[in-house]
């Protein structure tokens, strides 16, 4: 499966958009940068499905124009006028040419879903790999009304106790797209934000 970020060149504030090709093409979280449907047809004529992470304004503001252009299957944890598929923790759906398990992930956002294979961790904005703040395994803000520190910790718990060995590639909200030991990663995230500090200054 190749996951492409279509989002990558994006010259205003957007999340990471991914588009995973196979027998399934999926966009997870379509982002917020017009123009987005034309990237996407850089790799793929089709879109099957889109899935939500979240529904924060970088993650949806192109959402309509995608699902327009495709006719795609839209996957969400809350509910959304154009949703043809709720999710909930423990679902399994087919993401390109793998099968995911969703994990329940809030703390960032009372709505945050993470994508688990034996592969790869879709994890939206819970845990980055670097992100401005930190290098190397960063977590979600939790500073705005509605976003809860301790719900965050318990989310990125839940990813390590669920991450399949082996997991090797992650793909976050934003900041850069990571491949190795990803447990090593979120584990280095879990451990800085159970310090409590803020995360920015």
């Amino acid at each position: 499966m190749d996951v492409y970020n279509v989002t990558a060149d994006a010259e205003t504030f957007t999340c990471n958009a991914y588009l995973a090709t196979g027998d399934r093409p999926t966009i997870v979280d379509p982002g917020s940068m017009a123009g987005v449907v034309d990237v996407i047809r850089e790799y793929s004529d089709e879109v099957d499905a889109v899935v939500l992470t979240h529904q924060h304004g970088d993650h949806v503001a192109e959402l309509d124009a995608v699902l327009d252009a495709f006719d795609a299957e839209l996957y969400a944890y809350a509910a959304h006028p154009r949703r043809t598929d709720a999710l909930a923790d423990g679902d399994t759906l087919q993401v390109g040419d793998e099968s995911f398990e969703v994990v329940y992930t809030p703390g960032h956002a009372d709505d945050h879903v993470s994508l688990l294979s034996e592969s790869t961790l879709f994890s939206g904005d819970v845990v980055v790999h670097n992100d401005g703040a930190f290098e190397y395994g960063s977590f979600g803000r939790t500073d705005n009304p509605g976003q809860s520190r301790e719900r965050l910790i318990e989310s990125i718990r839940e990813i390590l106790d669920r991450l399949p060995e082996g997991v090797e590639h992650m793909y976050s909200g934003h900041g850069g797209v990571f491949h190795g030991d990803v447990r090593d990663v979120v584990e280095t995230a879990l451990e800085r934000a159970e310090k409590r500090e803020p995360k920015y200054d």
